[in-house]
């Protein structure tokens, strides 16, 4: 895509009679707001200038004396927003303090995915880093859930109940297939490329949407612009969608799998050719980092409370710290199936949609490169490679990843200096992200749980 200027924009809303110009950012946990303005002349030029204010304090930023913060558009993200009846032109921004220089906002997601790509080439000799994610999701039929002083509950409803197998159930089983050609549809007018979708192994109703790589950012903004346009869509078809990591019991978890590689001179940076999984020692040092910190990470990867209850021992859930060729109950999976040089990748299983992208995959980045830059090898730590299933037998010699948020914030209260390194991940953001994600865990943990009702009501 041309890089987009104001003229250019402002031929594409003549061309497309657009009347709604839409500013959308997101909060410090991933959760997405907007602004709209109508059409008036020289409005692009405007907020190129200007921008929008608004109180940064509300989107869970830490407080400073003064919280007012400005929204400017990043005009190469305009995409046309197919969710409004009124012709309107969306833009991701970028949020800059009210400074006369306009700085960036350091704890702003975007700023801090510009920053992790930046130091690549300094540390790694690469240029950028590619990135490919995976959707998984449920659909439901119908949900109900509340919290009250005196009641505490979910319910749902699904359409899909397998007596097969469900992973790639075909119909008249498959009952979303139709729902997923529509969302493929709409990824791909959102500059959004589509790999496959499929149905995934959960048997009431997990669906599964692969996308192409793209550079970090634009990995980020797809993650964030590919969940509004399917939380949107079952909107209108009436149906519940969610991206919860365990939204049902004794059924499959959702991840959002990060397929991944770097680039050095538009050549993949990290093939060789006969080395383990055809992946050298750039990439051998940048799995090592990725594992060797695995447990901070998982603050940013796996940052729910429920992220835990699918990283759960003895599933088909990546929680070893390990790496292997086609072996999913490894953290890092090496794809057997690839045979383009120019795709030799690894993925990192653990992550899920709970995640703020642009937190997650900068994190993943900073990782690898101190895996780079310590020289940390995946062999001579003890990750492996695994090419079998992690069993009773041969666990004693293996770490596994936290096995609940508490211990996973620990790990990053003890583990960031990675994090820190030329000042990408700043220390009020990490601290800041220690004490919110506390408090989710004290607020769930001191909520009476229905199913301690069962266990312990009459005893």
């Amino acid at each position: 895509m041309a890089k987009q200027t104001v003229q250019s924009i402002n031929a594409l809303i003549k061309k497309h009679k657009i009347e709604v110009i839409d500013l959308k950012a997101t909060d410090l946990i991933g959760r997405l707001h907007h602004i709209s303005l109508p059409i008036c002349d020289g409005l692009i030029e405007r907020l190129i200038k200007e921008g929008v204010g608004f109180d940064g304090s509300s989107f869970g930023f830490k407080k400073v004396q003064n919280s007012d913060m400005i929204m400017l558009p990043d005009l190469n993200t305009a995409i046309i927003d197919k969710f409004r009846e009124t012709p309107t032109l969306s833009f991701y921004t970028n949020i800059v303090l009210t400074d006369d220089k306009r700085t960036p906002f350091t704890q702003d997601g975007r700023s801090i995915a510009k920053s992790a790509e930046s130091i690549l080439k300094k540390y790694t000799g690469a240029t950028h880093s590619m990135w490919g994610p995976e959707f998984e999701f449920y659909i439901f039929s119908d949900v109900d859930y509340d919290t009250r002083t005196s009641a505490s509950y979910y319910f749902i409803e699904h359409e899909e109940e397998f007596s097969h197998n469900a992973y790639h159930a075909a119909n008249p089983f498959d009952l979303y297939d139709d729902f997923r050609d529509d969302a493929c549809r709409l990824f791909k007018e959102s500059g959004i490329e589509v790999k496959y979708h499929h149905h995934e192994v959960g048997d009431r109703g997990q669906q599964e949407i692969e996308t192409y790589f793209s550079d970090l950012l634009k990995t980020a903004d797809n993650i964030v612009t590919g969940k509004y346009l399917l939380f949107n869509l079952a909107r209108e078809h009436n149906l519940f969608l969610t991206f919860m990591p365990k939204p049902m019991y004794k059924q499959a978890g959702n991840g959002m799998h990060l397929h991944m590689y770097l680039m050095k001179n538009l050549k993949n940076a990290f093939y060789k050719k006969g080395d383990y999984g055809n992946i050298n020692e750039l990439g051998r040092y940048f799995i090592g980092g990725i594992l060797k910190h695995a447990a901070a990470l998982s603050a940013f990867t796996n940052p729910s409370t429920n992220s835990y209850k699918r990283l759960v021992p003895g599933f088909e859930a990546p929680v070893a710290l390990t790496y292997g060729r086609g072996n999913r109950a490894s953290a890092i999976r090496i794809p057997k199936y690839i045979s383009n040089p120019e795709k030799t990748r690894f993925e990192f299983r653990p992550p899920d949609a709970t995640a703020n992208p642009y937190f997650c995959l900068s994190a993943m980045l900073m990782a690898g490169i101190d895996g780079v830059v310590n020289k940390i090898d995946p062999t001579k730590e003890g990750f492996g490679p695994f090419d079998k299933n992690i069993t009773e037998e041969n666990m004693d010699d293996i770490k596994f990843l936290p096995r609940d948020l508490e211990e996973a914030l620990e790990a990053l209260e003890n583990d960031n200096e990675f994090l820190r390194r030329d000042n990408v991940f700043p220390e009020e953001l990490i601290n800041q992200w220690i004490k919110i994600k506390k408090e989710d865990i004290k607020a769930i943990a001191t909520m009476p749980h229905p199913f301690e009702f069962k266990k312990y009501f009459t005893l």
